[in-house]
């Protein structure tokens, strides 16, 4: 008589290069965000890593801060390509991927270094200077500035607490 085993491996984000579910880093911040997955008007569109993202165009002035709300529409989309044309990268397609999420990290510095290992980062814009949060796990984590919250939410795939 056969038995059939089954287990179940932890779900994929979907659109994502690694699988991971959260926008993820590790070693040196400056090469972290290169892998990242997509963000599109039809991949990833609504979720808290969008506002992620939504942050760095707030930061180089492409968005207002009201326009944070976790959901890539059009006017994210819009945003995306002039961010992309700005920084001369070859895909200007108003999509967020390796490529775009890559130059980002040009832009990250060091403000902290908890004794776990958790870092506190600051976006460099044209503008403004969002904060972020790598934990010891590696996971990222974004700075709400819209007056309703008074923390970091976790930058994930799969859902939105944002907006």
């Amino acid at each position: 008589m056969a038995t059939l085993v089954l287990s179940a491996s932890p779900a994929l984000a979907s659109g994502t290069y690694s699988g991971r579910a959260y926008i993820y880093g590790a070693d040196s911040f400056q090469d972290d965000w290169g892998d990242e997955g997509i963000l599109s008007t039809g991949t990833n569109t609504y979720s808290n890593a969008t506002c992620l993202w939504q942050e760095i165009l707030w930061a180089d002035d492409f968005l207002d801060v009201s326009d944070i709300d976790g959901a890539f529409g059009k006017k994210t989309k819009d945003a995306t390509t002039a961010w992309q044309t700005k920084k001369k990268l070859s895909d200007r397609d108003g999509v967020a991927g390796k490529e775009t999420f890559g130059k980002a990290d040009d832009g990250l510095r060091k403000w902290d270094e908890d004794s776990d290992g958790t870092l506190t980062l600051y976006y460099l814009g044209s503008k403004y200077q969002p904060t972020f949060i790598r934990k010891a796990d590696g996971t990222y984590a974004f700075y709400m500035y819209d007056g309703s919250t008074d923390g970091y939410r976790l930058a994930g795939y799969d859902y939105r607490t944002c907006g």
